[in-house]
């Protein structure tokens, strides 16, 4: 995959941030690990220093945080806010673009590096099997997202048809797959383990009054309801380092304070995404310094600055259109 996109582009810089931010589309607990080893091949012979690289692995890695339905933080939050996934994926997605335009400006516009590979002429044989093997890799993933926004499909089932439609289609290509072997690698425990913990600490919020009472006090303070569940996200974030932490925190709140409100669901999702991005308990950013031997000061001091960018034009934006 790396290597057809190092023959598509002339430009390391656009492999460099493109790579992780398709790989971020696909869900997957410490998901940095499979970036990581692309962006160190592309940047391969390049000037480029180790908290550099470790800073845009795990940077543009969640750049679709916002804008892929598949995520799930994003479809456990919107099944706890009671909101459609499509609808909160088109009410954000600028908020992708926004992030891949500030990782851009603050870690590969400043970069300086010769290329030193030279870029020779690919055969006709060559550009069709690369086209092939690009498509195969990101057609199941648009195609998915497409089913899901167009025809309000929930993921599973989007996903499941994708996978049906595979199997002829790799057949006939001669592309053989360990069946086993998918199912195995797609079972992951820990994220059911998860998702069962969320499910029942919500359940325990409600049953016990809890949640009323944290929705009761709220309500009664002076701070504006959007600042507080800016900032309670935020600071989930931070502690959980994971989507699924803050969004089973807080989107209860959301629901409770305003129920199907896509604005407040917003909020908590672009900010708690924040607050999981700047702290060491996110497992990403742990494997992706593991990896490249980056410092961590140095490697997180350029994702403060894109975050801040973030941050900054999401409050902007919010406050001239809350109504």
């Amino acid at each position: 995959m790396v290597e057809a996109l190092n023959r598509f582009f002339s430009s390391t810089k656009v492999v460099i941030a493109s790579m992780p931010a398709f790989l971020g589309l696909l869900p997957s607990v410490g998901g940095a690990r499979f970036s990581a080893p692309i962006v160190e091949t592309a940047c391969q012979d390049m000037t480029i220093s180790r908290e550099s690289k470790a800073a845009i692995n795990f940077w543009f890695r969640h750049v679709c945080e916002f804008a892929s339905p598949i995520i799930p933080g994003m479809i456990l939050g919107c099944a706890i806010a009671h909101i459609g996934v499509a609808d909160l994926v088109v009410h954000l997605f600028w908020m992708s673009i926004v992030a891949f335009a500030a990782g851009w400006l603050v870690m590969i516009r400043p970069l300086k590096f010769e290329e030193k590979r030279e870029k020779a002429e690919t055969p006709p044989e060559q550009r069709r099997a690369d086209m092939i093997n690009v498509t195969l890799a990101i057609a199941p993933v648009l195609v998915s997202v497409f089913l899901m926004m167009a025809f309000n499909l929930s993921a599973a089932i989007a996903m499941g048809a994708v996978v049906v439609a595979l199997i002829p289609v790799l057949a006939m290509m001669k592309r053989g797959v360990g069946i086993k072997d998918v199912f195995i690698g797609a079972f992951d425990w820990r994220l059911i383990l998860n998702i069962g913990c969320i499910l029942y600490f919500i359940q325990l919020l409600d049953s016990t009054g809890i949640l009323h009472q944290i929705i009761t006090a709220f309500e009664g303070t002076s701070l504006p309801v959007p600042v507080i569940i800016a900032a309670t996200s935020f600071v989930i974030g931070i502690l959980t380092g994971m989507s699924q932490g803050h969004v089973a925190i807080v989107m209860p709140i959301v629901a409770g304070l305003m129920p199907g409100s896509l604005e407040l669901a917003g909020v908590a999702m672009v900010f708690g995404v924040a607050g999981q991005m700047i702290t060491p308990t996110h497992v990403c950013l742990t494997i992706t310094i593991d990896y490249f031997k980056s410092d961590f000061f140095k490697t997180l001091k350029p994702v403060l600055l894109a975050e801040a960018i973030v941050l900054a034009t999401f409050s902007l934006w919010t406050w001239l259109t809350w109504v």
